[in-house]
């Protein structure tokens, strides 16, 4: 210790460490450049292969969609099969496909829903659950319930009681569009408080999707979890279900607290007026 203190007050260190200082930053700076550099080509160089891949794509699909050409004889085309082995273009479709799956309805859509499951886009979107990465999850939850895959429904209800917040809500709205109403039944059994923003999620999701039977909603009402039965209110509310009225009557009546009393007391004032 009287060495290293002796040295300190010498003040022969302070050369040495300078100039390590200095070769230390100059190599660190050299490498973020470098990574820097690296990160940018990479981003340069997708963005021209998605180009490229949406050229492709785009002629690919017309044929799929209007001239009823199947996956089996696109197969038989060696450059697609060889674009096909790259999970950069296998995510470029799949975007695709989801971009003209919102836009068209009926037979179209059918053929799009018929594509993914033909070319195993949606094994692809299966394994994104498993992914460690809540976002990865949340992009295989939205893939599989934009294409109607109502076999996903078990497996994506799990995430609904995940601590990340937007994991949660988008299990929560897949599941309302794969199941409608019928997806109430597991609201009913959710133990985790559902606070405002999630809550206001659920109600977008089912006016988003049009759902016309609204039978099971009034379940929400009988719920344990105090927050599950405000989102059944809110949404006999916004939805305007005069149907439900005498189910919102016999929550006021036998409210588990005075906060959701008046809450049922004005719905029951906003619907009967």
């Amino acid at each position: 210790m009287t060495d290293i203190w002796e040295i300190y007050k010498n003040g022969s260190w302070e050369i040495p460490f300078l100039t390590f200082s200095i070769y230390a930053f100059v190599c660190v700076s050299f490498i973020l450049y470098l990574l820097i550099v690296a990160s940018r080509n990479k981003k340069i160089k997708r963005e021209r292969l998605r180009n490229e891949y949406s050229a492709e794509i785009d002629q690919l699909m017309t044929s799929v969609i209007f001239n009823d050409v199947s996956f089996s004889s696109i197969k038989e085309n060696k450059n697609f099969l060889v674009l096909f082995d790259t999970s950069f273009f296998k995510e470029v479709l799949t975007e695709s496909i989801i971009n003209l799956h919102k836009n068209y309805e009926g037979i179209y859509a059918q053929k799009l829903e018929q594509f993914y499951k033909d070319s195993n886009l949606i094994k692809g979107s299966f394994r994104k659950l498993k992914s460690l990465k809540w976002e990865v999850k949340c992009k295989g939850i939205t893939e599989l319930a934009e294409f109607n895959i109502t076999e996903a429904f078990d497996e994506i209800i799990s995430y609904s009681k995940a601590r990340n917040k937007t994991l949660k809500i988008t299990a929560i709205n897949a599941c309302i569009r794969l199941a409608g109403t019928k997806s109430v039944v597991y609201l009913v059994e959710h133990s985790d408080p559902i606070d405002d923003w999630t809550q206001l999620n659920i109600i977008a999701a089912f006016k988003k999707h049009d759902i016309g039977d609204t039978k099971g909603i009034e379940l929400l009402l009988e719920s344990q979890n105090t927050t599950v039965i405000t989102l059944g209110l809110k949404l006999i509310k916004e939805l305007k279900l005069t149907q439900k009225i005498p189910f919102v009557a016999q929550l006021a009546a036998k409210a588990p607290n005075t906060v959701i009393k008046y809450e049922a007391q004005s719905i029951l004032q906003t619907l009967t007026v």
